[in-house]
């Protein structure tokens, strides 16, 4: 059940649905398009004073708010959160599959519940909220799906073997749902962070920010907000023919090949 009223938002506001709200880049994805004049519905698993922080800040900002406990790879609760999303606003405008888990072992060491756990929280609820929403954008005409995916997208990450695995299923679900949903007018497109700095990136690894500074092209860390700028622009009227795609917002730390020589 919702964590509180389900009061109709105000019709002028788009409604953005965002998995995995309650912190990182979830977090800054809500605050931006709540800023940006969006109404936002959000989940959290065991998070609710953070929710309920993070829901006041989406208030502050001019928002309608409905948040709500669901787990992303759990049908009963994904079908149950976006039959109160369509109670609340009919049908969402956009879609952001966020939420996301990740373990770090390597391969041979790697326990096969957490596998379990990471390949259904991040690819099949990717799939399941993507199916809910898709059913009532369909009906409304229409809406915006992003997913996020990650540079393991792209590239080999040693230790991560679980979560590069769902990542890049991210990517290719993401081209598949795009072909098959462009009839009902519902764009799909993947962005793929690189190294963004957190809360929880800091916490795990000290000297985080200056750490990939020191590789990335543009000389600096990603923040959240870089994430959040291209979550906005794929919901924007500008990408409203872009659909199938991926953006790497990674400042080309993912796109430099190993280089054995000098470099001027």
């Amino acid at each position: 059940m919702p964590d509180i009223s389900t009061t109709p938002p105000r019709t002028e506001r788009p409604s953005a649905v965002i998995t995995g709200a309650s912190s990182g880049i979830g977090r800054g994805i809500a605050l931006h398009l709540a800023h940006a004049g969006w109404n936002i519905a959000f989940t959290h698993v065991g998070a609710h004073g953070a929710a309920a922080d993070v829901a006041a800040a989406l208030r502050a900002a001019g928002a309608d708010v409905l948040f709500a406990e669901c787990d992303a790879g759990d049908k009963a609760q994904v079908d149950r959160f976006f039959g109160e999303v369509a109670a609340w606003c009919g049908a969402p405008a956009l879609l952001v599959n966020n939420a996301g888990i990740q373990t770090w072992a390597p391969l041979l060491d790697l326990a096969e519940a957490d596998w379990d756990r990471v390949i259904t929280t991040n690819l099949k609820g990717c799939f399941l909220n993507t199916q809910a929403a898709a059913r009532l954008m369909r009906e409304r005409g229409g809406g915006r799906i992003v997913n996020i995916g990650s540079g393991s997208n792209k590239l080999a990450f040693p230790h991560l073997v679980d979560y590069t695995a769902s990542k890049g299923g991210i990517e290719q679900f993401t081209k598949v749902a795009a072909v098959e949903l462009g009839p009902f007018g519902i764009t799909v497109n993947c962005v793929a962070p690189g190294a963004i700095e957190l809360e929880r990136t800091r916490q795990e690894a000290p000297g985080y920010g200056d750490t990939w500074a020191a590789v990335t092209p543009l000389g600096r860390v990603g923040q959240v907000e870089d994430v959040a700028g291209v979550v906005a622009f794929f919901a924007s009227p500008a990408a409203a023919f872009v659909t199938g795609q991926t953006i790497w917002v990674d400042g080309g730390v993912f796109t430099r090949a190993t280089w054995p020589y000098a470099q001027a």
